[in-house]
């Protein structure tokens, strides 16, 4: 079911990039399967104790409520957004096992998560930090195995991040800064986040608070603490920076921000009665 609204919702991105009066009602399809796609994978999520990606789902609804109302009033707030998701969904599709597994194609994400394997596993060596493969994607250490998946790769955050650079109209000389600043970065960082956790998990540096952290798993706890909560929030918090920096190459995307923020914020207060 995932990857039927996966599908759809690329679809309505990439209709809503074609110029014509059916754009609005594209990315209200598009982000609507966004939504109900996230919903889908929530269990998966409960099942490794990720609190991030259920706060993303609660927050997503009364989201797409306000962002479907003001895309059918053309608003160019909400229109700029939906520019960046569609141009984020296009950059990422190459990559996504749901598209690929419907168009029955060979999807990019495999030979991308072979690449952060072995990068991976040369900054290890690198560290003297010895590690073996229990399979192709999976690294090793005192019996406790990481698999590397395509979240692991940045891929994700990169193709947001490209999308957000893209709401606004903008130069060649800020497309390829911007462009510099977001993949190379974000690659990097995502390598060495991958590097913390594999040490942190297989060496078993944060055993705390197992009421809290524990699936049941021997040692989840440390992967618990390393990967879903100080990568989750490290990642965010460099989300932050490099979207600071984007902000200064391109400062149109800093009034685009605000502009958005009183669109939402301001449906929210009034929602509570709180708003004009």
């Amino acid at each position: 079911m995932i990857e039927y609204l996966v599908l759809i919702s690329f679809i309505g991105f990439v209709a809503f990039l074609v110029p014509g009066r059916h754009r609005k009602y594209a990315a209200i399809i598009g982000w609507t399967c966004i939504v109900l796609a996230l919903f889908a994978t929530l269990p998966e999520y409960f099942r490794e104790n990720n609190f991030i990606y259920p706060l993303m789902a609660a927050l997503s609804l009364p989201f797409l409520v306000i962002t479907a109302k003001y895309l059918l009033r053309e608003d160019e707030r909400v229109i700029n957004l939906s520019r960046a998701a569609a141009v984020a969904f296009v950059i990422y599709a190459p990559f996504d096992y749901e598209l690929h597994h419907i168009l029955a194609l060979a999807p990019l994400g495999d030979g991308l998560i072979a690449v952060v394997v072995g990068q991976v596993v040369w900054i290890l060596a690198f560290l003297n930090f010895p590690v073996t493969l229990d399979a192709w994607n999976i690294i090793m250490h005192n019996a406790f195995r990481v698999e590397i998946i395509l979240g692991c790769t940045g891929i994700q955050s990169i193709a947001i991040m490209l999308g957000v650079a893209a709401a606004v109209p903008t130069t060649l000389r800020q497309k390829v800064l911007a462009f510099l600043i977001i993949a190379p970065t974000i690659y990097f960082l995502n390598l060495l986040r991958n590097v913390f956790v594999i040490m942190a998990y297989t060496e078993q540096w944060f055993p705390y608070y197992p009421e809290i952290a524990s699936n049941g798993e021997f040692g989840y706890e440390s992967f618990f603490w390393a990967h879903n909560v100080i990568a989750e929030l490290t990642a965010l918090v460099l989300l932050v920076i490099i979207a600071y920096g984007l902000f200064t190459i391109i400062p149109r995307l800093g009034t685009f921000a605000d502009e958005l923020y009183q669109l939402y914020s301001g449906e929210v207060m009034r929602a509570f009665g709180k708003g004009k």
